[in-house]
């Protein structure tokens, strides 16, 4: 019994080398080059290659297969990256995309905007770096970024709310999404004071993040209840991929941060998407340029 996967190079440009590495890095894994097509829409190029295996690809297998493309390397500068997908993802019925927020959906990090109505950006910049790289538990640094807030007047977070603008791309992957019929998410460590009008406008199926503490029209410096960590991310993937009857298998993963590890890991596919160095080690396909409407070509949407 054979195993089909597709090879998803996506680029600013992807020139005839670098699709002939992708050729020979896809035949030292094994795999046997079918079909090819190619697109893209001025922003960045896209070349999809179907690819069988003689024998069912296991996860490890499949790992292997990704460790080869990578290592075949492309032209620097040009944002190159290829994704392997098994094809039961990229033909599924119905398909989960979940993203993280903050770096991910929007361009911003809010918790930065609202330090810097404290006087506090670049301390708590620095702080925020860390977390997502990995270097701090999630969790308590955000209730040493929060506690900074304190005092500030509510309406800061209105401001900030003007402030904070879509990643390139982004209306235009949850639209392809929703019209396609799959179900979109989006799971954050930042605010749902921020996010509800976006995730509200965008139409998203699902959508959690923390909730900054208002009394007396101030921010107190303290979030409600237990904080959207790494481990909620994963357990609210899981959660909604069962209420939509979706299999996780079928499931796309989107951030960039440590605290996405965990459902970037039990997604179908982990994609890292301008990702801190570790975070992009451990994801199954990385996406290093700034349109994050590439992710609806790796899912074949």
């Amino acid at each position: 019994m054979s195993s089909n996967v597709t090879a998803v190079s996506y680029g600013v440009h992807l020139s005839p080398s670098d699709v002939q590495q992708l050729h020979r890095a896809l035949a030292s894994a094994g795999l046997t080059v079918g079909a090819e097509a190619r697109s893209g829409d001025g922003r960045f190029e896209v070349h999809t290659i179907e690819c069988t295996a003689p024998e069912p690809l296991t996860e490890a297998g499949l790992a292997e297969v990704r460790r080869a493309v990578t290592g075949a390397g492309t032209a620097a500068g040009t944002g190159a990256g290829t994704a392997v997908v098994p094809a039961a993802l990229r033909q599924a019925p119905r398909k989960l995309l979940i993203m993280d927020v903050d770096s991910t959906l929007i361009r911003q990090e809010v918790i930065e905007l609202l330090a810097a109505y404290a006087g506090k950006r670049e301390e708590v910049t620095a702080v925020t770096e860390a977390a997502m790289r990995g270097e701090l538990d999630f969790a308590q640094s955000l209730h040493a970024r929060v506690a900074v807030l304190a005092g500030l007047p509510a309406d800061v977070v209105d401001s900030v709310r003007a402030e904070v603008e879509l990643s390139d791309g982004a209306e235009a992957l949850v639209a392809a999404f929703k019209a396609a019929g799959h179900a979109v998410a989006v799971v954050s460590g930042g605010f749902n004071q921020i996010l509800r009008p976006i995730a509200e406008g965008l139409g998203l199926d699902y959508w959690i993040a923390n909730e900054l503490e208002i009394v007396d029209g101030a921010l107190t410096g303290r979030v409600l209840g237990d904080v959207v960590d790494r481990a909620a991310k994963e357990k609210y993937l899981r959660e909604w991929a069962a209420a939509e009857g979706i299999p996780m298998e079928h499931t796309i993963a989107v951030g960039d941060g440590a605290n996405d590890l965990d459902m970037l890991g039990a997604a179908g596919i982990g994609v890292a998407f301008n990702a801190k160095p570790a975070v992009r080690a451990a994801a199954d396909a990385a996406v290093d340029m700034p349109y994050l409407d590439a992710v609806r070509h790796i899912a074949g949407v």
